[in-house]
């Protein structure tokens, strides 16, 4: 094309940034390779041939679409469309869930498609080692080790609890009332680390429950709850509580507390393979941390003791 236009190998080759030799070769094997000649030189001019002009159009086309072509594989390489491969544990709400939906497309590049899986978090640590999870909310303690994070947000974890128990009566739920009552927790594999920390932490407040029944489905979970002499630890998001609204009406049979002293807590982060740190990861990243704020009223959160994060104040908004 630049032959074609210029009439002249030189001033080609000058516009092309290349020295003139090379660009000549380079035509006579693009003419070998196509079988025709494409211009007639003589010591002081190059002219093109029927055959260059009939192909030139053709040439120019070509060129265009590899140019786009390029100009969309940048755009995939820094996030701005493409699939993103997306995990939410189980125990976001329906609420957080739309909410992160909604700020997402209103915030990531046109083009972006978001393929949205529910994983626990020990799921979510085997796709990303397998390189099959571009980005995902995780709980805290796990092991990070190659991943970046985001801020981590706390959720505070209340009780599930029968209306005819005890308990139910009072404003907040001392963790030793509880004896006596199983507890639901979701299956360990899911998050070892967590499951054990939340027993941990039952007992050293004075709850050490009789028996420990697994179950993740909001709609199991109170069935355990209303059927056997079992509680449940649960965000006041998770099972329709908002702001205010600590109490389930009397046809549910079932109620939610705050527990004495915030105990327990759910901590997440948003997570991601180092060096992805692309537009769609951010704009994943942001909309879930907007979406826990405003639905589940998760707050930054400091760890208690290492999690192999990032220093503190990156973790700040």
């Amino acid at each position: 094309m630049a032959v074609a236009e210029e009439s002249h190998f030189g001033r080609a080759a000058a516009r092309l940034g290349m020295a003139q030799p090379p660009l000549s070769q380079r035509i006579q094997r693009l003419e070998r390779h196509l079988g025709v000649r494409l211009f007639e030189r003589t010591s002081r001019q190059v002219t093109i041939t029927e055959a260059g002009t009939l192909l030139l159009a053709e040439a120019r086309e070509v060129l265009a679409r590899s140019e786009a072509l390029m100009a969309t594989a940048r755009r995939i390489r820094d996030g701005e469309t493409g699939l993103l491969r997306a995990a939410l544990p189980p125990d976001v709400s329906g609420e957080t869930v739309a909410a992160l939906l909604a700020h997402f497309s209103g915030t990531a590049a046109a083009g972006l498609e978001l393929e949205l899986h529910e994983l626990p978090t020990a799921q979510q640590l085997e796709r990303f080692a397998a390189h099959e999870l571009d980005v995902g909310l995780i709980h805290h303690p796990c092991d990070v080790s190659g991943l970046e994070l985001g801020p981590v947000l706390r959720r505070e974890l209340g009780v599930l609890l029968p209306r005819g128990a005890a308990a139910a009566g009072l404003e907040e739920v001392p963790l030793s009332s509880l004896t006596g009552y199983d507890l639901i927790l979701f299956p360990r594999a899911g998050a070892p680390a967590v499951y054990d920390d939340l027993l941990t932490t039952c007992a050293r407040n004075g709850y050490t429950p009789s028996a420990v029944r697994h179950a993740q489905g909001t709609s199991f979970v109170r069935g355990l709850v209303l059927s056997a002499e079992a509680v449940a630890l649960s965000p006041r998001d998770a099972h329709g509580h908002g702001e205010g609204d600590q109490r389930q009406s009397p046809a549910s049979g079932v109620v939610w507390r705050p527990l004495t002293g915030a105990p327990l807590a759910l901590r997440h982060s948003v997570a991601w393979p180092g060096g992805r740190g692309d537009a769609a990861v951010a704009a994943f990243a942001e909309a879930a941390t907007q979406a826990l704020r405003s639905t589940a009223g998760a707050s930054p959160d400091l760890p208690a003791r290492p999690l192999h994060l990032r220093p503190a104040s990156e973790y700040w908004l």
